[in-house]
């Protein structure tokens, strides 16, 4: 993979080290392009047929994108507007209440916890032990094991026996989807939310949900928007698709659409795999250069995460900040955290340092 090349398509690297795509990725600039060309059609053409029918084809194709980079065919993945509202649709579609139970981990992401609150509310008992412990957190009384499948906090990645339960599991994949290698099939999960604006680099209120076809019994669709159905046209006898299609979100807008495709095609023109081989790498180089500086770097797997412990964590922040150099701290942690792409170089991690 040409490193420098995918580098100079994300301008703010030109100014700053951005180390935050776990947050939200670098705007590239093929992405920023298509958003533009989508709204200046809108601008000069108007929005009637031939706009919806670019809308109706941006979804065809973002659906694809999204098909690909999850591992998994294009009829198993509905388009949401977040992770988030991905992993509340599950949850709300299983009817669960009193009786039921739901294993999760002790450091979701407010985008899950916000659902099982939810859940709790309804009487379902929640068990929350750290992500390495769910698998075998699962009893008799479990319904469901709904976590992280990376680890927003610190990187480490889900256990493998999530695979081999008897009971459903429901990942929440924003800091998986473009930032490891994905197959769904692989990876035994019953479904998969994830985010556009992260890992993929693509525009805010864009994300995607899969869903394996024999789950799809299970979970009912939630507040069908318009995309969900058939045939719209049909009023009260109007059927939702059958495949992932039904559990669609409401349209999503044509540049934020134009802007996430942009933003996929131009990573897979350097190698899903190459970007993700190259990211992954220079994470483990920042842990253990961290570790060799004295800095207390938080339990990792190889991901494109690393986090590691700060007296002052908010105060920290803002100093590389001045610095040039974007990461964030975690709310409620220790930590400081650093979110690493195949985009960055070494010259960031020393920055970084530097800063440190």
């Amino acid at each position: 993979m040409d490193a420098a090349a995918l580098r100079a398509e994300f301008p703010v690297l030109d100014r700053v080290a951005y180390l935050n795509a776990g947050t939200d990725g670098p705007a590239p600039k093929a992405g920023v392009a298509a958003a533009q060309a989508a709204l200046r059609s809108q601008a000069e053409e108007g929005r009637f047929t031939p706009h919806f029918e670019a809308r109706r084809a941006g979804h065809d194709g973002l659906r694809a994108a999204y098909a690909r980079v999850l591992g998994g065919d294009v009829g198993d993945v509905a388009l949401k507007s977040s992770t988030s509202e991905g992993l509340g649709s599950v949850l709300a579609g299983l009817d669960l209440g009193p009786g039921d139970e739901i294993v999760t981990s002790d450091s979701e992401h407010p985008g899950l916890i916000g659902p099982l609150i939810t859940a709790r509310a309804r009487g379902v008992r929640i068990v929350a032990v750290p992500l390495k412990d769910t698998a075998d957190a699962v009893t008799s009384r479990t319904t469901l094991v709904a976590c992280s499948h990376v680890s927003w906090v610190t990187g480490e990645v889900a256990p493998a026996a999530l695979k081999e339960l008897d009971v459903p599991v429901v990942l929440d994949g924003a800091q998986g989807a473009g930032a490891i290698p994905l197959d769904m099939r692989a990876l035994g999960c019953d479904a998969y939310a994830a985010a556009g604006q992260k890992w993929l680099c693509g525009a805010d209120g864009t994300g995607m949900l899969y869903v394996a076809p024999a789950f799809r019994e299970r979970v009912r669709a939630i507040a069908p928007a318009y995309p969900a159905f058939q045939d719209a046209s049909r009023g009260l006898d109007a059927e939702l698709h059958e495949d992932a299609r039904r559990y669609d979100g409401a349209s999503l807008s044509r540049e934020g659409i134009a802007f996430t495709l942009a933003a996929i095609e131009l990573l897979e023109s350097f190698g899903l795999a190459a970007v993700h081989e190259r990211a992954a790498a220079l994470a483990d180089r920042l842990a253990e250069a961290l570790h060799e500086r004295g800095r207390t770097v938080a339990p990792r797997d190889g991901t494109t995460l690393v986090a590691w412990e700060d007296p002052d964590p908010e105060a920290t922040r803002d100093r590389v900040a001045a610095a040039g150099v974007v990461i964030r701290n975690l709310p409620g942690t220790p930590y400081l955290r650093a979110s690493i792409g195949a985009w960055n170089d070494e010259h960031d991690l020393e920055r970084l340092l530097g800063a440190l």
